[in-house]
């Protein structure tokens, strides 16, 4: 199995959702590894300015066995589900 970290933007055209079926439906496929809401932050560089993004709200932890099996922990994404943005990427291991 491989981690994968699904990035949810605050982007959707509306807010809102189901998040308690949503993880609870990751929980029972035991997929699920974690996650959390992202608060305001500050970007640093040593040289130089640097930008964060400011619609990256939140992030959830999941195991696949690929970036297409991890595609379907899409479905019932509230952010997903609303039109928003959500990336997934592979956590590598070293």
């Amino acid at each position: 199995m491989k981690d994968f970290i699904l990035l949810m933007h605050n982007d959707a055209a509306k807010s809102g959702g189901d998040w308690e079926s949503y993880l609870k439906s990751l929980r029972e496929r035991d997929v699920f590894d974690g996650g959390s809401s992202i608060g305001a932050g500050t970007a640093f560089r040593k040289f130089g300015p640097a930008e964060i993004s400011g619609t990256l709200r939140g992030y959830i932890r999941v195991r696949a066995e690929s970036l297409e099996e991890a595609k379907i922990y899409l479905k019932g994404n509230p952010v997903y589900e609303n039109g928003g943005t959500v990336e997934i990427r592979e956590l590598l291991r070293d």
